[in-house]
């Protein structure tokens, strides 16, 4: 009997092959957008009360469709941030709500909200033992989708526990950082006054202008700013000009460092000269552990051999990794690289730099002979252990970014003289230690001139021209260079300057040899008189064109490349206001002093001659 019971499975099987068959047959001829639609009201059908009815689970693989149709944006963010974590060696874990993401790791976790539309509420941070706090620079990042920036922040939160050993291990140097940071922040209110200016704070403080961390954004100090990013943020009412600035981090070591797990700086009011004073460095204030402090910089800084040198002294720790090269040529790839140029691999050595109102330049920069101290090394981080350290490598640091400032300022992506328009030749070479100098022709004779430019410090310079003896003054004095060098740290703009004041020089000494050449003529009829002003006139005018006016086609250029050309560059003549240097109008009242005896002598010789006549 058993063989004629009928094999229900083959039966099922074959029904449900012959239903898929109609259903074929039934919609092959129709378009696809019928179908479409069809899914469509089968979507937006209500759920029937059975759910043993036959299409309960086609309805519930609708519903589940159209809620991941929705939530498209909700679950595109999950995904970028679990690719993201997996990228910087975290993990990532999605909440049961879905609707919260939680980037860990075995030392901290960062929490991300979000809306259903993947909109985003609220990110927090927090580290192994403390209470989560609220991360407003990550949920900006998440919010504008700039998610490499909230990607480098998880991959600093990361590297900050890269210290060999244990979680404790690990826990204690995040400690120790805490510790460094509150040190830092009591330095930099030592003898500070309510009303501090930025940028008094960047140039003079003893840590630069400090900002603490807040969220994952680690400590950073702002140490050095340009005059013209002064001018910059003058002429930008509501912007801050950022200038060259360092983050404050701690990262893990071969060797061990004795570092502080509690705060060093015993005295808020600092030592009678002013300075920190610190608690010794005891055995239950301080813990040796496999990691050092270190000054990590956004972009690294051409820094010469004798400064690296003076901060391994410092710091008691050496910089490694260092690639040597020469010091010029390194300030040069920086400056090129930093001005968005394409070729910053082959060295170039000359430039040219267009200026307002006088002749294009061209700048030659001489790596000079191949000497140690004229080598130097980009630098990227800083180690140090101790916060005591921390204010002279500051200092180093201004010297250093001050020097290159000026060296920087001879340099542009312009290798070419495309429009052929006039030329001022100049070279910048080495000297020594923090000294260069810059060669040109006269102005009025062939003989080659120098200024050297000695840059004892960020904030004192000292410059000098050199002329043959038998060459006529260019009025401009050694203070009248300084005070310009100071006031716009800019190369071009000072050559401008001196090249104006030897125009004058001249006029002047053309008028002289005129009147001269009058005097020794017999004297003119009285008719003539009314005329004997307007040679003068004419050729001081003549004169200062000839030497003073600009060639016009470059100075469109000029304006054409900047619409803010025109005032940056002429910082020379209107001097930045808050650099507390140097007063706003010492510049202009210095170029005209210069020239002031000259002038009145020529007026003086002009009224003489008049009453002569």
């Amino acid at each position: 009997m058993a063989e004629h019971l009928p094999d229900h499975g083959a039966t099922n099987d074959s029904s449900t092959n012959a239903l898929m068959e109609k259903l074929r047959l039934k919609y092959q001829q129709r378009p696809w957008t019928e179908t479409l639609k069809l899914v469509h009201f089968c979507m937006d059908k209500p759920r029937q009360p059975d759910s043993n009815a036959p299409d309960g689970p086609l309805l519930s693989c609708m519903e589940k469709i159209q809620r991941m149709i929705n939530a498209k944006p909700l679950f595109s963010v999950m995904n970028r941030l679990e690719s993201l974590s997996k990228q910087k060696g975290l993990n990532a874990h999605v909440s049961p709500s879905g609707t919260t993401c939680y980037v860990t790791s075995n030392m901290f976790y960062v929490e991300v909200q979000l809306e259903m539309d993947g909109k985003v509420v609220d990110v927090k941070l927090a580290h192994l033992g403390d209470a989560p706090v609220v991360c407003d620079d990550m949920a900006q990042h998440l919010r504008m989708k700039n998610y490499d920036a909230f990607g480098k922040i998880l991959e600093e939160l990361s590297n900050m526990y890269q210290i060999p050993g244990d979680s404790e291990m690990k826990a204690k140097g995040y400690h120790a950082l805490q510790a460094l940071e509150r040190d830092l922040y009591s330095m930099s209110l030592l003898h500070r006054s309510e009303d501090v200016n930025r940028v008094i704070e960047v140039l003079h403080g003893k840590v630069g202008h400090l900002v603490p961390r807040a969220g994952g954004t680690p400590m950073n100090i702002e140490f050095y700013i340009s005059p013209y990013q002064i001018l910059e943020e003058e002429l930008n009412p509501g912007s801050q000009v950022c200038g060259t600035k360092t983050a404050v981090t701690v990262e893990g070591t071969d060797t061990l460092h004795k570092l502080s797990l509690s705060p060093l700086l015993a005295d808020s009011q600092g030592g009678e000269d002013g300075n920190p004073v610190f608690l010794p460095l005891t055995d239950e204030l301080s813990m040796d552990l496999p990691a050092f402090f270190v000054l990590k910089f956004h972009q690294p800084i051409p820094m010469s051999l004798s400064s690296i040198e003076m901060i391994q002294r410092l710091t008691g720790i050496q910089i490694t990794g260092l690639k040597l090269a020469p010091l010029y040529e390194l300030i040069v790839q920086s400056t090129l690289k930093e001005k968005g140029s394409e070729d910053v691999s082959t060295y170039k050595s000359h430039f040219f730099v267009s200026l307002p109102d006088c002749p294009k330049h061209c700048y030659f920069i001489n790596n000079g002979s191949e000497k140690s101290d004229l080598g130097g090394a980009l630098v990227s981080k800083i180690p140090f252990s101790h916060p005591q350290s921390v204010p002279g490598v500051i200092e180093i640091l201004r010297h250093q970014v001050a020097y290159n400032s000026l060296i920087s300022s001879c340099v542009s992506d312009k290798h070419i003289n495309e429009d052929g328009t006039e030329l001022l030749y100049f070279e910048v070479a080495p000297h020594k230690n923090t000294s260069f100098s810059v060669f040109f022709p006269h102005p009025v004779n062939e003989n080659l001139a120098s200024v050297t430019i000695d840059v004892i410090t960020s904030r004192e310079i000292q410059c000098h021209l050199h002329l043959n003896p038998q060459d006529p003054t260019l009025n401009s004095s050694d203070d009248f260079i300084t005070r310009a060098v100071k006031r716009c740290m800019s190369v071009p703009v000072v050559m401008r300057a001196i090249f104006r004041n030897a125009a004058k020089v001249k006029a002047a000494s053309e008028i002289q040899d005129v009147k001269a050449d009058m005097k020794q003529k017999p004297e003119p009829p009285c008719e003539q008189v009314t005329h004997s002003d307007s040679p003068e006139d004419s050729l001081s005018v003549a004169g200062q064109q000839d030497l003073v006016v600009t060639d016009k086609p470059s100075i469109t250029d000029s304006a054409k490349e900047n619409p803010s050309t025109a005032k940056l560059e002429t910082l020379g003549d209107n001097t930045e206001k808050s650099n507390p240097t140097v007063s706003t109008e010492a510049l202009c009242g210095a170029e005209e002093s210069n020239s002031t005896a000259s002038t009145e002598a020529v007026m003086i010789d002009k009224k003489n001659t008049q009453s002569i006549v």
